[in-house]
């Protein structure tokens, strides 16, 4: 895709991943537009066909998705009216306007029974309902849309708000508790390969430059268990004397099943030629340090 003619139009802008997105593409010289949470109700087939057509985009990235895990297992009807049907409406909208579409899902399609890398043409098995919903979007979105890229990837963290989570990405939650409890107790038997939402946005960038449709897995590099990234986290913040206790996934309280092991595979990006994403110990050094950085501009 050119630069000179693309016009970029995120839905979901005002997310965690979506800022970035905007960002990302705007710094490479697009044309980015954003549409917020409040602009936009992706459930709503003849609005988002509308607003999309108006916007008159060559690309458009889906950031907008129902992620609260207890919310979707309360809410099944609302998890599968924004994953699935709001997926489809925006694939629908895409294809009517001649656009390509970047859809972005979850490792969470996966069981985490695989002992290694999850590899694109891997069948998925969610255990939860959030992950169904997602699962279901992907079909729809490359049933409605063949110009499309489906875009897994796992454990964001970034420097805007993550609005499921009040607020707060796994690093900035370990913390603030760090300082407030003195202790911590996470699971050691869930292994993840984070991903930092600025090194996400500029993946999509790159591959929006492909014709390479289908699904693509885009995480951080490597593979880490949530006890250990907490560790790292606190280390880098220099909060390395507080104490994390080991959990599992059995003996944590939790309403909802989670894959022991997600770790995605890079095979299509590597074939490519374009992966961009950076090891996780150095994006999450980068993210711990700017942390920093606002705290000062803000003081």
């Amino acid at each position: 895709m050119r630069v000179a003619d693309a016009r970029v139009l995120v839905v979901g802008a005002t997310g965690q991943l979506g800022a970035d997105v905007v960002d990302a593409f705007s710094a490479a010289g697009f044309e980015a537009l954003g549409l917020g949470h409040s602009d936009l109700d992706v459930t709503d087939g003849a609005s988002v066909l509308a607003t999309i057509a108006a916007a008159r985009p060559s690309l458009v990235v889906n950031t907008a998705a129902f992620h609260n895990l207890d919310k979707c297992e309360a809410s099944s009807g609302e998890a599968f009216a924004v994953n699935a049907i709001g997926a489809r409406n925006v694939a629908v909208a895409a294809q009517e306007c001649g656009a390509v579409l970047v859809h972005i899902s979850t490792d969470y399609v996966f069981d985490g029974a695989k002992a290694s890398p999850y590899d694109e043409s891997d069948l998925p098995a969610p255990l939860n309902v959030y992950g169904a919903s997602k699962l279901a979007g992907e079909h729809l979105v490359r049933a409605m849309c063949p110009q499309s890229f489906v875009v897994r990837t796992s454990g964001l963290y970034g420097p805007n708000p993550c609005r499921a989570k009040g607020g707060l990405n796994f690093p900035l939650l370990m913390i603030k508790l760090a300082v407030e409890r003195g202790e911590l107790t996470v699971v050691t038997d869930e292994v993840v390969g984070p991903t930092y939402t600025p090194d996400l946005a500029r993946q999509l960038v790159a591959l929006s430059a492909t014709d390479a449709y289908g699904i693509i897995h885009a995480t951080g590099v490597g593979q880490v268990s949530w006890h250990a990234f907490a560790k790292e986290t606190l280390r880098l913040r220099g909060l390395a004397h507080v104490p994390i206790h080991e959990a599992t996934a059995t003996t944590m309280v939790r309403n909802v099943r989670r894959p022991a092991y997600s770790i995605l595979s890079h095979g299509n990006l590597r074939k490519l030629g374009i992966l961009v994403m950076r090891p996780w110990q150095e994006a999450l050094a980068e993210y711990v340090d700017s942390l920093d950085e606002c705290q000062n501009e803000s003081a």
